[in-house]
C-alpha cells in the first residue's frame, strides 16, 4: 500500500531571520537568496512530500531557528501535530482506508 507524503508548511518566519534562513538551507539545499526568498514567502511549502519523520524532523529544525512550520498530510491536507499518540484524531478524507493514514494512527514507536 502507498504510504502519504508529508510536507512542511512554513508559516511564519519569526523574529530570529538570519536563523531562519539558515535552517531553510539546511532543509531545503536552497541557496542563501533563495532561502531569503522563501522564507519572505511565508506561509510557503518548504519541502516536498516526503515520510513523516523526515517531515517533522525538518519542522523541528525551523522552530528550533525560532521560524514556525507545520506538517500537512498529502493524502488529506492536514495539519500534522508532533504528539504521542494519533497525530490527528479526524477521519483521514483520503483514497486510502483511514486506518491506513499515518495521521490518523502513526507508527508504532518502540
Amino acid at each position: 500500500m502507498e504510504e502519504p507524503g508529508f510536507r512542511v508548511l512554513l508559516t511564519e518566519s519569526g523574529d530570529q531571520k538570519m536563523e531562519a534562513i539558515r535552517a531553510i538551507r539546511t532543509v531545503t539545499g536552497l541557496s542563501l537568496w533563495n532561502s531569503k526568498l522563501l522564507l519572505d514567502s511565508a506561509p510557503v511549502a518548504v519541502t516536498e512530500p516526503n515520510w513523516l519523520e523526515a517531515a517533522q524532523e525538518a519542522a523541528r529544525a525551523l522552530e528550533a531557528a525560532g521560524a514556525h512550520a507545520a506538517v500537512l498530510c498529502d493524502w488529506c491536507d492536514r495539519t500534522i501535530t508532533r504528539v504521542v499518540g494519533p497525530l490527528d484524531p479526524a477521519p483521514c478524507s483520503g483514497p486510502w482506508p483511514p486506518e491506513a493514514c499515518r495521521a490518523s494512527y502513526p507508527p508504532a514507536t518502540n
